[in-house]
């Protein structure tokens, strides 16, 4: 049983208080397993506000602590007697990243840096850390930053040397329904605005009529970091089977009369995205709920059966991709029942 691994362990959660940091806590308090959870985040007003939101995150087993990425130190003193990380910080915004690209490569790449020396130094067991469709051939800085990210994590595994811990994965998937600053609450509050107005009218905000997007619920994302978890060997890169829609299809299925304003592509977006390359795919393995990217020097990792020498997962051209009304709604129904 997944859950069983966390059994007396102790984790620590990076960006602790974002989306998927109070979700993933919130999971393993409510399963009650662990000897203790971590917050590591580096804003004492998120941490106090997580506190309030709902009574578990004042469970006898939190532990909310105060720290950046950035401050390797810091970092080793959270890490004291913990067994698993989970790395969920980052800063994510793209069009952000490409006006502050300096603060991006603090906190992504040497925030990732710091953290794998941290946790080799303290002896931690696993470590998983988050990435996003927009590490695939990047075309932004947040991207790029988190592609270096992926790549030091991968590489991690040589500084460990004969050490058989700690040991290092990566998760990566599309967007998250529902989480911070992303598509569908801001089209919710768009609607809440229209319907307190004298005249109401609704006109959702499209980029482009072609974009398409991987998109998995938080509670999804929650349940294959634990698996992923629990299957990790070291310097794999973890990757779901989710539904991919076109943000038209979204749209339409989220506010059925609303009209629909072609806003142009903001920098650094791209039309679809990527989540496995052909030039992954000699090394890309398929099991029945992910695929498995590995390193092509970890020869003895072949964790399910290998996918076509063409093969390339695209939020175009997905396998899961959602066109009918139907699976759509029921896709939007699942944030909306948060």
């Amino acid at each position: 049983m997944t859950d069983e691994i966390f059994r007396n362990k102790t984790v620590l959660i990076t960006g602790g208080t974002g989306t998927f940091g109070r979700a993933f806590a919130k999971n393993l308090l409510h399963h009650d397993l662990v000897a203790k959870v971590i917050i590591f985040s580096r804003d004492e007003w998120k941490q106090w506000e997580m506190r309030e939101s709902d009574p578990i995150f004042n469970h006898s087993k939190i532990r909310y602590f105060l720290g950046d990425v950035r401050d390797e130190m810091r970092l080793k003193r959270a890490l004291c007697d913990v067994h698993y990380v989970v790395h969920a910080a980052a800063l994510k915004q793209v069009p952000a990243a490409e006006y502050n690209p300096s603060e991006f490569v603090k906190t992504n790449i040497q925030g990732a840096m710091n953290l794998i020396n941290a946790a080799i130094d303290a002896g931690v067991e696993k470590v998983v850390a988050l990435s996003t469709d927009k590490a695939v051939n990047p075309i932004n800085l947040y991207g790029a930053t988190k592609l270096c990210s992926d790549k030091l994590f991968i590489a991690a595994k040589s500084y460990v040397g004969k050490k058989a811990n700690p040991r290092f994965a990566i998760v990566r998937y599309g967007n998250v329904l529902g989480s911070r600053g992303s598509l569908l609450p801001y089209w919710q509050k768009l609607m809440e605005n229209s319907l307190s107005s004298p005249s109401p009218s609704l006109s959702l905000p499209i980029t482009d009529v072609r974009m398409t997007r991987f998109w998995i619920t938080i509670d999804e994302a929650v349940e294959f970091v634990k698996k992923s978890l629990t299957r990790m060997r070291g310097s794999e890169i973890f990757v779901p089977k989710s539904p991919s829609v076109r943000i038209t299809d979204l749209a339409k299925a989220f506010a059925p009369h609303a009209t629909q304003t072609i806003t142009g592509i903001r920098p650094g977006e791209k039309i679809h995205e990527f989540l496995i390359t052909a030039d992954d795919a000699s090394h890309t393995y398929e099991q029945d709920d992910c695929y498995v990217i590995i390193p092509p020097y970890e020869t003895e990792l072949q964790p399910g059966k290998k996918v076509a020498s063409d093969f390339s997962l695209a939020s175009d051209t997905n396998p899961l991709f959602l066109s009918s009304s139907p699976s759509i709604e029921a896709l939007i129904k699942a944030y909306s029942c948060k």
